[in-house]
């Protein structure tokens, strides 16, 4: 089976995207990262990619008068390049339903929440704020709702006595950097279908430490 062509779209530093292009390091991973793509030039994600010789582009939100225009852009220049899966690793913008529905079930995000609990900003505050004993992050199929859409993979962490945001996300963002390369994997590898909006896995995929959980297997 070929390696699936996946675009990386950041819209900063790109630590989510550090981890998928050194698992498509490994000629056996099924995906290749054929593209990283920012809405910002100054985005430091695409120093990195640059330095690993990934092929990086930029589409300038601020040079379109509208999201609509802007998606656009974005979708020409995924397709100019083939394409296949697109992976949100930062991306802050937020896409309108034509481009997600252009791109159903072949574009995936990471949340640092255990989705459904907690979408949007600052997720660590308000898991701390609610008293969570375990919190964690989610990969999921995205749709039009802010971080909504089947879920594909989900890494559990501890919340510890004493956490702060800062300490509970530092903790987080390492599960994520192991969940995001797995859930990719599974992805590419066509393990994973969606029916009736679940994402069903067709075989478990090798655990990550630290209490990964994928939701549905057949």
């Amino acid at each position: 089976m070929p390696r699936r062509r996946v675009a990386i779209l950041i819209s900063g530093r790109g630590t989510n995207m550090t981890a998928l292009i050194e698992a498509a390091k490994d000629p056996a991973f099924p995906a290749e990262i054929a593209l990283v793509l920012s809405n910002r030039a100054d985005a430091a994600g695409l120093f990195h990619a640059r330095e690993n010789g990934n092929e990086t582009a930029v589409v300038n939100h601020r040079e379109h008068a509208s999201r609509e225009s802007f998606d656009l852009a974005l979708d020409a220049r995924l397709k100019a390049t083939g394409i296949d899966l697109v992976c949100l690793a930062g991306f802050m913008r937020l896409l309108t339903n034509d481009f997600v529905e252009a791109w159903r079930d072949r574009m995936i995000n990471i949340h640092p929440s255990l989705l459904p609990l907690f979408p949007g900003l600052d997720t660590h505050a308000k898991a701390l704020g609610a008293g969570m004993k375990l919190h964690g992050c989610t990969v999921h199929f995205v749709r039009s709702a802010v971080d909504s859409g089947p879920i594909i993979a989900q890494a559990v962490v501890p919340v510890l006595a004493g956490d702060t945001p800062d300490t509970l996300a530092a903790r987080v963002l390492t599960a994520e950097h192991r969940i995001y390369p797995l859930a990719l994997g599974l992805v590419a590898g066509g393990k994973v279908h969606v029916v009736d909006e679940k994402a069903v896995i067709d075989a478990p995929g090798p655990e990550s430490e630290g209490f990964l959980v994928a939701p549905v297997y057949r």
